[in-house]
């Protein structure tokens, strides 16, 4: 029971990392909100160290919603024991990538990205959505085969996709300069 509880509390920590630093650290300041993630099962793959959830996934923390059909979560394992004496701060376990497959959504605040497929490379913090991949801030909309998330350098790339002439699309809605 103590290895599936660190799996599991690895992979609710997944959560946090994926907001950007500055959103992360004002969150710990004010007390980190609590990570909740549902799903209609979870199996723990200890060889393969992952932990899949799956059926209708719904993970949240704060103002950060991931959902999907499928999440799985791979990690690596802490093999180095700290010096005697000595605390390791460091989880049993850190995630390395996270791969949500089937109707992705994730969302916050205001910004809403979608696609069939998101992978997330936690040392690069790089999301990555793709088929059918969208994305929207308040009315304003960008599509195309893939759209990659630098979540620290909060910049994106929007790769064309195939079926719409080998071009990437966006949609802008200039703010009105008029006051009401």
């Amino acid at each position: 029971m103590g290895r599936f509880h660190a799996v599991v509390c690895t992979t609710l920590m997944l959560t946090a990392s994926l907001l950007p630093p500055d959103i992360r650290q004002a969150a710990a300041e004010e007390s980190n909100p609590p990570i909740s993630i549902e799903a209609n099962r979870m199996v723990s793959q200890e060889n393969k160290n992952s932990v899949v959830f799956s059926g209708k996934v719904d993970a949240r923390q704060g103002n950060l919603t991931i959902k999907s059909d499928e999440m799985s979560v791979f990690y690596a394992e802490n093999k180095g024991a700290p010096p005697q004496g000595q605390q390791n701060d460091q989880p049993a376990n850190q995630v390395e990538k996270l791969i949500c497959t089937g109707n992705v959504k994730i969302s916050r605040g205001d910004w809403l990205g979608a696609g069939e497929r998101m992978d997330y490379f936690a040392r690069e913090r790089k999301a990555i959505l793709s088929g059918n991949a969208r994305a929207w801030q308040g009315q304003n909309m960008v599509s195309g085969k893939t759209i990659v998330y630098y979540l620290d350098e909060k910049r994106s790339v929007v790769e064309p996709d195939s079926g719409a002439n080998n071009r990437v699309r966006a949609i802008l809605h200039p703010e009105s300069k008029q006051k009401p």
